[in-house]
């Protein structure tokens, strides 16, 4: 065997079915979930993704915003308290811009469509990880693939947050330069500075905007069963133009790379695709019955609440709690509190998140054909997770499989 095939052996992707099981407690090693200054802190280093699909769902699409907080509210509590890592609860990104774009645009996706979405993608992932099918789709990916999806993702990430902070450039380069400073603080997170600066920045800019927030009143609402109103139209255009074209995504960013981050990061608390594969099918089967939207785990999600402070599965108790009471409380304001972050802080969020992301997939060194594949799938993903993965997976049967070894 030469030295590519000693790179290949060692570019396997660990996977041990024996370690975790869906339904089962974590070990006695795992640690405690914490509610504590960091928690809070990393509690909010995803909002770069979820305040963006939040308001294009309800201001393009019209859904009830009081379902879609109550679906991720819920979910992420669960997801906190049970896998007890900052294990994230996402917008499916694809599902989110065809229904807020292309097909709202053509009047072909109706909130109706949405829960039948949620519908199709929980039934989906409940089949693919109860029948294994999941844990072998994802042990045909060799470990210089995944690194790839992972790190195109945290390119994709990195060139959407510049947009962003484009937009306002000296607030971005202000935070930027906040959040850097206090990396290492544990009296003052860098998130909490910067959001008081975006808060204070939009005070400044729009000072009708502050009237608005304080004109906000409470009012009480109640979960609503939205699984009747789902039509046969809705779920046939809800599984062919959101819930299908998703599953590639979902399987190369939303299992793959969410379960190596996951065990990368915290090892003492290991996951498998079996287990976030049905995760990601309850999530939806009761984010659909709700009102709420598609949704998924990601490794960037679990980047971002780990870059601000993150270290269990606490900050997702809080975040989820804050979105449940938003929900419940004040559903009908979501759009103006959120209209109070600056776009540009949350471009200085996804760009943090992006380092965060890049920075853990630099491992031991590689060889040339290994370090290869990576590459050419970080650059491909970048552009779309599910081509990325595709032809990482020829390139690794073409290249690396060279060496007449097993890609298992």
């Amino acid at each position: 065997m030469d030295s590519h095939g000693a790179d290949w052996n060692r570019c396997r992707v660990p996977y041990d079915m024996s370690k975790s099981k869906f339904g089962e407690l974590p070990s006695s090693t795992a640690s405690a979930n914490r509610y504590d200054r960091r928690e809070w802190a990393g509690a909010f280093g995803d909002l770069g993704t979820l305040v963006p699909f939040v308001m294009a769902y309800v201001s393009v699409l019209k859904l009830d915003p009081f379902g879609v907080l109550f679906g991720f509210g819920v979910s992420m509590m669960c997801c906190g308290w049970f896998y007890r890592t900052p294990f994230p609860v996402q917008p499916m990104k694809a599902a989110g811009a065809v229904a807020t774009s292309q097909a709202a645009q053509a009047s072909l996706v109706t909130p109706g469509a949405v829960y039948g979405a949620g519908l199709a993608t929980s039934l989906i992932w409940l089949f693919l990880g109860a029948t294994g099918i999941a844990h072998r789709l994802a042990r045909w990916v060799s470990q210089p693939v995944s690194r790839g999806v992972v790190l195109g993702l945290a390119l994709a990430f990195m060139l959407q947050g510049m947009k962003l902070m484009a937009e306002q450039w000296p607030l971005a380069a202000i935070g930027l330069f906040t959040v850097l400073a206090l990396a290492g603080s544990r009296r003052v997170p860098g998130i909490f500075a910067l959001l008081i600066l975006g808060v204070g920045w939009t005070a400044l800019r729009q000072p009708e905007l502050l009237l608005k927030l304080g004109g906000i009143q409470l009012q009480v609402q109640w979960p609503v069963w939205t699984w009747p109103t789902i039509s046969g139209p809705d779920l046939l255009v809800g599984t062919m133009l959101l819930a299908l074209p998703q599953v590639p995504l979902t399987l190369g960013n939303a299992i793959i790379g969410v379960r190596a981050e996951n065990n990368r990061l915290f090892p003492d608390r290991p996951v498998t695709d079996r287990e976030v594969a049905l995760s990601t099918g309850f999530l939806n089967l009761f984010g659909s019955a709700v009102g709420g939207v598609p949704m998924c785990h990601g490794a960037g999600g679990m980047a971002g609440h780990v870059a601000f402070g993150a270290r269990t599965g606490g900050s997702l108790v809080i975040l989820g709690g804050l979105l449940l009471l938003l929900a419940l409380f004040f559903s009908g304001s979501v759009l103006t509190l959120f209209e109070a972050i600056p776009r540009a802080v949350l471009g200085t969020i996804l760009f943090v998140t992006g380092m965060q992301l890049a920075k853990g997939q630099i491992g031991p060194r590689r060889g040339r054909r290994a370090l290869g594949v990576m590459l050419v799938t970080a650059v491909l993903a970048a552009w779309n997770a599910a081509l990325g993965l595709g032809v990482g997976l020829i390139l690794q049967h073409i290249v690396l499989r060279r060496d007449g070894l097993d890609a298992a």
